[in-house]
């Protein structure tokens, strides 16, 4: 059975360890070893300090999954709970553990007294889009890009 807890430093290795899950459905045309440094390093932002914006998903004592929590000012002005990352080892995937993290997630929010709780994917993300979807999240902006 898994339990969320708070990030502790000692699990650093552990949840750097999960990066490289997050380049899951990235966009084929960007550079995977620019995109793995990327959020290698949002990670790492994340933990940073006191990482208190920082909750991982427990099994058997074992790192399993994390996600980031912050706030975000949407551009109408409404200050919404924000998840920077979510991710889950690949062992995990398919047991609930994202379901539980997201769960925590918006009991932040709550907490908070926040009305919101947002995030962002990549539309190649299929799975992640689905995942969210049956959650009750809704897609509200579309990102544009052409290669030049």
């Amino acid at each position: 059975m898994a339990i969320v807890r708070p990030y502790q430093p000692s699990d650093r290795d552990t949840v750097l360890g999960l990066a490289h899950r997050l380049t899951i459905g990235v966009a084929p045309w960007r550079d995977k070893e620019a995109v793995e440094e990327a959020v290698t390093g949002w990670i790492r932002d994340a933990i940073g300090g006191d990482g208190g914006g920082v909750l991982v998903a427990v099994v058997d004592d074992r790192v399993v999954g994390l996600v980031t929590v912050g706030e975000r000012r949407h551009f109408a002005g409404e200050v919404d709970a924000y998840v920077g990352e979510l991710v889950v080892d690949g062992g995990s995937e398919g047991r609930g553990i994202g379901t539980l993290l997201m769960a925590a997630a918006e009991q932040w929010g709550r907490e908070r007294g926040l009305r919101h709780l947002t995030l962002e994917t990549g539309a190649a993300n299929r799975h992640a889009r689905e995942f969210y979807a049956a959650r009750g999240y809704q897609e509200e902006d579309v990102r544009l890009t052409k290669a030049l």
